[in-house]
Order: C-alpha cells, then structure tokens, then sequence
C-alpha cells in the first residue's frame, strides 16, 4: 500500500517535470524556426533596457504582461514588490543593473489582489513572513489618514496596494545607488505600476522619479565625497629599488629589521 502510494507520487512528480521539458523543447523549436541565429545572439550577453521590481505572485509574470522577451528585461521579485534598504538581494540586482548592464528604466510593478498587502492589513500573525511584512505596515502608518476615509474594505486595499508602490519608488530613490545614477549623464527613469489581474492592464501612478523625495532630500540626500589620501602612505619603489641588481633594503634582508618573535 506505502509502495504504491510512493510510485503513484513519483509518477506524478516525473509527469510535471516532463511537461516542462517538452514545453522547452517546443519553444526552443518555435524559436528556431522564427529566428535561426535568436540564441546564438542571445548567448554573446545582454543589454536589457528595463529593471522589473514586481511581486512573486505567479499570476504576474514579468515579461508576460509586459510583452518583453528573453534579453529585455532584468527581473527581481519578492514578496509585494518591495524595496527594503536591508535587503542585500535586491541591492545586490539593483546596483548591477544599473551601474552595469545601464538599464533606462526602472518599473515597480503591484498588483491588486496582493496577498502580501492584504496579509500587511489584517491583525494576524502569519509566522516568518511578519517581519517582512512590517514594511508594508509601515506604509499604512504613514497614509493611515487616507486610508481610514476609505469605507470599502476592497477599495481600500486596492490604495494600499498603490501606495505601497509609491513608497517603494521613493525607497529607489533613497539609495546611493539611484541618488549617483541621477547625477550622470543617462540616468535611469523610475516609474510605480499596478497590474490589474481581473483585466491584464498595467496602470501607470505617475510616479515622478525627479520629485521621489523632494523636501526630503536634506534627510535621504547624499554626496559623494573624495577619497583622501592617506597622510603616511609609503612612496613608490624608485627605479633602482625595482632593478633586480639593486641590493638595498628590499632584496638584502639583512638590512631589513627583524619583526619581533611572537609566542
């Protein structure tokens, strides 16, 4: 009985990674046919224009409803879309798409529906997931007055979810990261979206990414200050003391002091 409940899992488990990989084999098939030279070019690197910042829910895939394909996009996903200052994941994404791959466009992208927001709102413990959580919460404590006018329970959740992506833009843009990018000559633009899963439309906020934290910029602002040289630096070997016949200090070790013994 234990047997044959253990086959009936495995074969199961064996039909769901079939299905993938016949799904890869029919768009690796689909992509050749289209495109001869699509993964050899694809292969040489990537260039892609857009950072997507968007929840982990898996009706929200980011080149799906974006209608953007393999190269295009670079992608993190978290739980509710955030940008968290601690978090070294997305930090670790947002620095290398920005200072290396030069992405144009930065996209934070909820949706309604979020079960990470609606978790955020209620009065309950969930187990680890609160402590992420507790960021979300602190968006209702700061738009708590607005929220409070909200009579619809749906309605209100549906502004939670977009103010929570606005304060997620300005967490962008609190960053060394963005606040350096802003100062050369292509910076990235960042926008704040909403993606409707009743309908499948994106909903631009209008976030301004120039104005993300006016009036805050002499709390979040930053500048980059030079790096000072060290007032005792040791000077540079001299031409002789390079020389491999020179016979001073570096290559003569009685010259050289000896360190004291250690126990």
């Amino acid at each position: 009985m234990a047997n044959s409940a253990l086959n009936a899992q495995k074969a199961t488990t064996t039909t769901g990674i079939q299905d993938i990989m016949a799904n890869n084999r029919q768009w690796v098939a689909a992509k050749n046919a289209e495109d001869p030279e699509f993964f050899k070019r694809l292969a040489t690197g990537q260039q892609p224009r857009y950072l997507f910042i968007g929840c982990s829910d898996s009706r929200v895939p980011a080149s799906g409803i974006t209608g953007t394909g393999p190269g295009e996009m670079f992608v993190h996903r978290n739980i509710a879309n955030m940008v968290v200052h601690t978090d070294l994941n997305l930090l670790s994404v947002l620095q290398y798409a920005v200072e290396v791959l030069g992405v144009q466009d930065i996209l934070v992208v909820g949706h309604y529906g979020c079960g990470g927001v609606a978790a955020a709102a209620a009065n309950k413990q969930y187990g680890l997931i609160d402590n992420w959580l507790v960021n979300i919460r602190d968006v209702v404590r700061l738009h708590e007055t607005e929220l409070l006018r909200i009579k619809d329970e749906q309605q209100r959740l549906r502004r939670l979810v977009e103010l929570n992506v606005i304060e997620q833009v300005r967490n962008l843009a609190k960053t060394n990261i963005i606040q350096n990018a802003l100062r050369g000559d292509k910076p990235p633009r960042l926008h704040g979206l909403v993606y409707d899963i009743a309908d499948g439309v994106l909903k631009d906020l209008q976030v301004d990414d120039s104005t993300a934290i006016r009036g805050l910029a002499h709390i979040y602002g930053t500048e980059v200050k030079p790096l000072v040289a060290a007032h005792h630096a040791p000077a540079p070997p001299t031409a002789k003391e390079e020389s491999s016949h020179y016979e001073g200090a570096l290559h003569n070790p009685s010259q050289v002091a000896a360190e004291p013994a250690t126990a």
